[in-house]
């Protein structure tokens, strides 16, 4: 559903819109009821007779649809794949009829619906002469495209353009689309592709979504049971079974924040459908509001607009989505939440529903409040029991914010990476997730689909900022059996000088256990916080142990001097995305703290001060070994490893400091405000010291145990007692 952006509102359309409105007299009763329904369009059409965002965006949609209305209609032979000809030509088409369909609704004109009704025969003059599509990879194959989700999305958008049109069609042109193309799309999306409509995964909703949308215009109660219940409408498949299986008690996705909003789609224009035409099942209240909880925590799960990259992530999508801007929008049309308005303001698309106008007249009416990004735990899973994903934040919302994966797998797009992290500072990405390799439809780049690294290189654990064994990633890079375990949360707090968390898995590798602990840490408010990062190894044989930090900026400076291989590089490893690792340099510590400064393009510097000991070594890394084809993107990386070890621990504290300017010509603080790490394990408490060169200390003990029961430790020669979970004395 393209929405173009809107033009000057003047009063010769303001003119012209009156005069659609006075030609067109009634449209009949039963359509259209999804997305938008008879009452919606009663009040849009009073709408586009005043000055509004909503009339603006109506003329500017309607002034380009009028230019392509000029154009001939084009329904090729499919033939590519993502991002070729044919394949973008079929996604115009259906947003095309998207849209005439809505304007015609708004403005009675039967040129508009005549487009829908034309292009619609062509693709049922089409549709029978096609088998599989002809690009068909490792992929479940449509007939207009090259898989069966893009024919899912075809058939959500046209149902709804035809839905709006049915009314303005002789019954013998309504017989000849329906049998023609909309009923043999619906038939090859359900009872010819049960693999994919059985299938609980976002494949599936689309699927269900667009089978019982049709269900719903077509009156065929049947097709809508079956999108509901499944094929056989038992409940063990269908868009009920997705909406159980595939969301967390927190609208937290199992695939991830990408998928999540891609995903959203479908979900939220089924369920609003559900609500025009049965509100008796009352959807929206269905598991406890659970897709109005997933449209929120969509937008919780970005940071300066963009969604957090982890896993299959293309790391340019964000809140602009069309996909957030209709869940925005449907959501707001169900609660009237004013922070809603915000993200909407943000995202400066309007749709043209009845949930759009009201989005549009609150707007308008500068209702709008901030929308509150705050630290939030997201449990994954059904139950919200397999792990989850913490979002730490400190300040407002493109201040900081580390983001903690300790969630499951996510299916077959999630990555072998447990107890991972992200951190964000000052609008930018600063310790970074690689997230898919794939140029999303650049046909020159793979068809558009997944490069073969994505396998190779982006999911594996190396390419992550978690513990490596034995240069083996998690679950030795098995998805069915990574799908069996999750990792442990123990603990998520919030408070204001403190945010911290911990969780722990013991079957990524065999007899190995991990726990991480990551936390937040203001210890002066005129400065930004500070990342504490433990992780703790525990195993009964000797391993080697990789941490890696993939940073995003430019190397400044160690503390230790660096042995670069500047004439000649050979790859990290062999296998599990090693081999795709340059070894740029390595180093010894020199101190029993390591320190490592980059600059990252917001400005700002960053030091990571470690605690090393003399089994330390540092591996510094570029991306780009073994890649023929250039399909990896430049990314640095330096790697704590230690050999022959049972039980380890890296403590880490992540700075940031200081201001580059190079416009002005003028560095701060380009130096590390740290002057020694000390770290030490008391019994149950986890002790960090932190030294810094005004002379101040801060003291964060941490209580491990998991009954939370009061400890008292002594730490260089001083009595302490940590009652609740921490102690902090600065």
């Amino acid at each position: 559903m393209a929405l173009i952006p809107s033009s000057k509102f003047t009063l010769k359309s303001l003119l012209l819109s009156s005069s659609l409105l006075a030609s067109s007299l009634s449209l009949a009763s039963e359509h259209p009821n999804l997305v938008l329904t008879q009452n919606d369009v009663a009040d849009m059409r009073k709408a586009i007779t005043q000055p509004s965002s909503f009339a603006e965006r109506f003329h500017a949609v309607k002034a380009k649809l009028d230019t392509q209305l000029a154009l001939p209609i084009t329904v090729p032979l499919p033939k590519d794949a993502g991002g070729g000809y044919t394949h973008e030509r079929h996604k115009e088409n259906y947003k095309l009829m998207y849209q005439a369909g809505v304007i015609y609704q708004l403005t009675g004109e039967q040129k508009y619906a005549q487009y829908v009704r034309d292009m619609l025969l062509e693709y049922v003059d089409l549709y029978p002469k096609i088998g599989l599509h002809p690009k068909q990879k490792n992929q479940n194959p449509g007939k207009l495209f090259w898989q069966i989700l893009n024919e899912a999305v075809w058939l959500v958008h046209t149902i709804q353009a035809y839905d709006a049109v049915a009314s303005a069609l002789s019954n013998d042109e309504q017989q000849r689309i329906e049998d023609g193309i909309l009923k043999p799309v619906a038939a090859f999306l359900s009872t010819e592709s049960p693999g994919t409509f059985d299938k609980v995964h976002n494949h599936g909703t689309w699927a269900t979504a667009a089978v019982g949308m049709t269900g719903y215009v077509l009156d065929e109660q049947e097709l809508v049971e079956q999108a509901l219940y499944g094929l056989d409408k038992s409940g063990k498949a269908g868009f009920l079974r997705q909406v159980d299986e595939l969301f967390s008690p927190q609208g937290y996705y199992t695939e991830g924040p990408y998928y999540q909003r891609y995903a959203l789609l479908p979900f939220i224009t089924f369920a609003k459908a559900i609500e025009s035409n049965e509100p008796q099942r009352d959807i929206f209240g269905y598991r406890d509001g659970v897709i109005l909880k997933a449209i929120k925590s969509t937008i919780d799960l970005s940071y300066n607009g963009l969604f957090f990259g982890i896993n299959d992530a293309i790391k340019d999508k964000g809140i602009d989505t069309i996909e957030l801007v209709q869940g925005v929008t449907i959501a707001y049309g169900l609660t009237e939440d004013p922070q809603l308005l915000d993200i909407a303001k943000r995202q400066e698309q309007i749709v043209l529903t009845g949930d759009g106008l009201k989005v549009a007249n609150a707007i308008d009416a500068n209702m709008a409040q901030p929308y509150q990004f705050t630290s939030k735990e997201f449990g994954d899973g059904s139950s919200g029991q397999d792990g989850a994903l913490v979002v730490l934040r400190a300040g407002g919302e493109n201040d900081q914010a580390l983001v903690f994966k300790a969630t499951s797998q996510g299916m077959g797009h999630g990555h072998f990476d447990k107890l991972n992290w992200i951190f964000y500072d000052q609008g930018n990405e600063v310790v970074t997730d690689y997230g898919a390799a794939r140029f999303l439809n650049v046909e020159a780049k793979f068809g558009g689909r997944y490069l073969p690294e994505n396998n190779s290189f982006a999911k594996q654990t190396i390419a992550h900022n978690t513990v490596v064994v034995d240069e083996k990633s998690h679950f030795n890079s098995n998805v069915t059996t990574a799908e069996k375990y999750a990792p442990t949360v123990h603990y998520f707090i919030d408070d204001k000088n403190l945010k911290l968390t911990s969780a722990s898995i013991d079957t990524a590798y065999e007899g190995v256990n991990l726990t991480r602990t990551m936390a937040l840490l203001t210890v002066d408010k005129t400065m930004p916080s500070l990342v504490v990062d433990i992780v703790d190894i525990a195993s009964e044989q000797s391993h080697k142990y990789d941490l890696p930090v993939q940073y995003s900026g430019h190397f400044i400076d160690s503390n230790f001097a660096i042995d670069n291989n500047s004439q000649q590089r050979r790859p990290l490893g062999k296998a599990s995305g090693y081999e795709h690792l340059w070894l740029t340099a390595t180093a010894k510590p020199e101190s029993d703290n390591t320190k490592v400064t980059w600059l990252n393009s917001n400005g700002r510097f960053y030091t990571q001060t470690s605690i090393a000991g003399d089994d330390t070594q540092l591996l510094f890394t570029q991306t780009g070994a073994n890649d023929p084809d250039f399909n990896l993107r430049n990314q640095s990386a330096f790697i704590q490893r230690v050999e022959n070890a049972k039980n380890h621990q890296f403590v880490s504290i992540i700075e940031p400091h200081g201001e580059y300017n190079p416009s002005k010509e003028y560095t701060l603080q380009g130096t590390s405000r740290i002057n020694k790490l000390v770290s030490e394990r008391v019994g149950e408490v986890q002790v960090i010291e932190i030294n810094f060169v005004n002379g101040k200390t801060s003291l964060l003990a941490i209580n491990q145990a998991k009954n939370l029961s009061k400890q008292a430790f002594s730490y260089q020669g001083k009595k302490y007692t940590v009652s609740g979970r921490y102690l902090l004395l600065q």
